[in-house]
This record gives C-alpha cells, sequence and structure tokens, in this order.
C-alpha cells in the first residue's frame, strides 16, 4: 500500500505529536531529578545532584525497591510455569472448551485494574480469610502476568509447528528428551522476552498491589504514591520515578531485540 504525501505528512504530524505527548513528561521528570529546588520548581535554576544521594541512601525507598524486585521475581517464575503449561496445553491439543478457556487466561490483563484490585482482595479476605502479605500481591502479580509470558509463548509454538517435534519422535526420542533437545531450544527467546515483560509488568504496578498488599508491604510503587506530595520526599520521589522509568524500559527494550532477533521457522 502507497500513501499519498498529504497522507505521509498527516501521518507523520500524528505520530510526533504522540511521541512528543508522551516523553516530554518524561523528560521533565528525568531533568527535576536534578533539580535544586524542594519544590521542583520549573524550570530549574541549577542542577544538583544531593538527591540521588539521598535516594540511595534512604532505607523506606531501598526497602520498597527489594520488595517490588522480590515479588516481580517470584510472580515471573510462577507466570513462567503456569504460562507456558497452559500454551501447550491449548496449542498441542484439542478438547472441548478449549477457547474458552483461551479467553479466560487473557481476560485477566484487559479487565480493568481496581476491578481486578477488588475482586482479588475480596477473595482472600471474604472467601479464604486470609491476611493480606506479600503473598497475597505475588498471587496477584501473577494472575496478569501469566498472559504476557502466555501470548508470547504460543505465539512462537504457532509459528514452529509440530514437524521437528514428530521428526524427534520417529527417531525414538522421548517425550522429555524431545522436549529438552528440540523443543525449549526454540522456545528459549519467548520465554526469556515473556519473563523480562511480566516482570517489568508486576514491577510497576500499583492499582492491583494496592488492594492486595498487607499492613506494613510497601512497594516502590506504593512508596512514591505515599511520598509523592510530601515536600521533604518530592525530590526523592522524581528520582526514584526516573529509576523506575529506567527499570521498565530496559526489560522492554530487551525482550523486543530478543523476540525481533527470531527467524521464522519453515
Amino acid at each position: 500500500m502507497r500513501l499519498t504525501k498529504s497522507a505521509r505528512a498527516i501521518l507523520g504530524i500524528a505520530t510526533t505529536l504522540v511521541l512528543v505527548i508522551v516523553y516530554v513528561p518524561l523528560l521533565v521528570v528525568l531533568i527535576n531529578s536534578f533539580n535544586s529546588s524542594r519544590t521542583m520548581s520549573w524550570p530549574p535554576r541549577s542542577l544538583t545532584l544531593e538527591w540521588w544521594g539521598k535516594a540511595f541512601r534512604s532505607a523506606g525507598a531501598l526497602e520498597a525497591v527489594g520488595t517490588s524486585v522480590y515479588v516481580g521475581l517470584i510472580a515471573t517464575v510462577v507466570a513462567l510455569i503456569l504460562g507456558t503449561l497452559i500454551s501447550f496445553a491449548l496449542q498441542r491439543f484439542k478438547f472441548f472448551g478449549r477457547d474458552a478457556i483461551s479467553l479466560l487466561v487473557i481476560l485477566p490483563i484487559a479487565l480493568p485494574g481496581i476491578l481486578t484490585g477488588i475482586a482479588l482482595n475480596n477473595f482472600f479476605r471474604t472467601i479464604l480469610g486470609v491476611p493480606l502479605s506479600i503473598w497475597t500481591i505475588v498471587i496477584a502479580h501473577a494472575t496478569f502476568c501469566v498472559v504476557v509470558v502466555f501470548n508470547n509463548v504460543i505465539a512462537r509454538l504457532r509459528r514452529l509447528g509440530t514437524s521437528l517435534e514428530e521428526a524427534s519422535s520417529d527417531l525414538g526420542a522421548g517425550m522429555w528428551t524431545t522436549f529438552r533437545l528440540v523443543t525449549f531450544p526454540q522456545l528459549r527467546s519467548a520465554l526469556f522476552a515473556g519473563g523480562l515483560l511480566a516482570f517489568a509488568l508486576s514491577f510497576d504496578e500499583i492499582i492491583v498491589t494496592t488492594f492486595t498488599a498487607g499492613q506494613g508491604v510497601t512497594t516502590l510503587p506504593i512508596f512514591i504514591l505515599d511520598n509523592m506530595f510530601r515536600p521533604t520526599q518530592a525530590p526523592i520521589v522524581t528520582v526514584i520515578a526516573v529509576v523506575m522509568i529506567i527499570v521498565s524500559i530496559v526489560p522492554i527494550w530487551v525482550a523486543q531485540r530478543v523476540s525481533g532477533g527470531e527467524k521464522t521457522l519453515r
């Protein structure tokens, strides 16, 4: 399809406008992290590294980072296991209700976070009768992290087909040998990309976390929300926001590079 000059110009302007709206505020946050003013006045009169030093010495911020990393890693491991198993079940086998199950697996990431948070809060406290804790956050995060892994793995399985696995079986290899030597090597990049995206999604999640976090459990997004309007903490929160931007961008960039570098088997 070829576009006219006017259509290309309109598309270019619209794309530029969207990118400016998305990324200029992020650039402002980055510059403000070096702003010497406590009130984050704009434009900055001078720049300083003081807030970066205080942020990396803040016990509350460091504890929140540790909690977010801990939750993200466990939720990612759970998502990798469940997402991979569900992908194989739905792609390799035909059974009644397969399409309905596929919809139910994908649904959590499509639902508004506040609905998921309220539903999980009621499920843990009312139905199960368990107190909210760091483990309820892990379970809550795993529900939507599974979707990311599932989408990556099932897309790869559809591209691969079953010819190589069938050839391996014909040559006498068992199920686990075929998986270890044939299937898994072809899925590694999809699993790696899905795991990175799942961790990034978990690391900066705020709405579901707010409804499923127990007393005294503070992830980094909750720490930011609790301190962003405190005058003495605002500059530190800005630094933490920059760190979160970097932590979110890097896994997504790596996942894109890994997924984009794969060649489709024919």
